[in-house]
């Protein structure tokens, strides 16, 4: 039988719904600047919920979320503060539970067309030379674009001698219809799982997108495997916001959460996902503690 392993949820929502410090633009990172004891406490219940892999409050700590300034001035000493957090929750809940160093979109979710080749590798540099000595793997998330995932495994290379695994997430585009999976940049998918074939990346999930369009994502990504002659693990981790448009404005209020995403409806998704193949399996914004008990119990 095929082991799949159960990844946390999302945090900044986990984080509102306790009462942390939370607003836009800061997001997440107002918990780890104000609050560490809260953002603690979320790694800690989705470790008691089932998660064996649990994700640094890093995802926003970049200009677009936390300015310019406090970037220069503290980007650095969070991002470890953010590991040494996620690190303090396996230790107190004594479980066997791996830290990924969460890398995120550098100038904003879902916006290929913000991406910034001349600034990507100053904004990604401290981020990951924080995190590298902390955690167990890499988990770059929500990529929209292949050339800032391509250029964020580079520079992991480049800076983390200990080689660990890497993994790269995809976020898909789900404000209309596509003739067969694409990205949010429209690069296809079977184009994304060539470029991270040929990066040598260790695993390929699809997060933070509607969990009714992973399914034909992780079917071409067997089939590109297939292809190849390659093996790698696929996985998923989808949100519970409506789709997102090609013009969404991260920082400028709070999406609703869908009602129907309950977890056991949430359930029947993952199920779905791993008999495609998928062995790497948790939520993103939207899907709480209950969510990832309910797959952790069931898969």
């Amino acid at each position: 039988m095929t082991t799949v392993t159960i990844l946390d949820g999302g945090m900044g929502r986990e984080l509102e719904r306790r009462g942390a410090p939370f607003k836009q633009p800061e997001w997440s990172a107002l918990a780890m600047m104000e609050a560490p004891e809260i953002v603690k406490d979320v790694h800690k219940s989705f470790i008691e919920a089932g998660s064996r892999v649990i994700t640094t409050n890093s995802y926003a700590l970049v200009p677009f979320h936390i300015g310019e300034d406090v970037f220069k001035q503290r980007a650095f000493e969070l991002a470890v503060d953010s590991a040494k957090v996620a690190r303090q929750a396996v230790e107190e809940t004594g479980k066997d539970v791996k830290v990924a160093g969460s890398l995120a979109p550098l100038f904003g979710s879902y916006r290929a067309d913000l991406y910034q080749a001349d600034r990507a590798e100053e904004i990604a540099r401290p981020l990951i030379t924080a995190l590298a000595p902390h955690v167990d793997l890499w988990l770059n998330e929500t990529q929209s674009l292949l050339a800032e995932a391509l250029l964020m495994k580079k520079l992991v290379d480049e800076l983390d001698g200990e080689k660990k695994p890497y993994w790269v997430s995809f976020t898909l585009e789900d404000a209309e219809p596509t003739t067969e999976p694409c990205l949010r940049s429209g690069e296809t998918v079977v184009d994304a799982v060539k470029a991270m074939v040929a990066a040598g990346v260790d695993g390929i999930l699809f997060n933070c997108c509607q969990p009714e369009i992973i399914a034909d994502a992780i079917t071409v990504t067997k089939q590109t495997l297939a292809a190849l002659n390659k093996e790698m693990a696929i996985g998923a981790y989808a949100n519970a916001f409506p789709p997102q448009p090609k013009d969404a404005t991260a920082n400028d209020g709070l999406d609703e959460v869908r009602a129907d995403l309950t977890p056991e409806s949430y359930l029947v998704w993952a199920e779905k996902w791993c008999e495609l193949g998928a062995t790497l399996i948790g939520g993103c914004c939207g899907i709480g503690p209950d969510h990832i008990k309910a797959l952790a119990a069931r898969l």
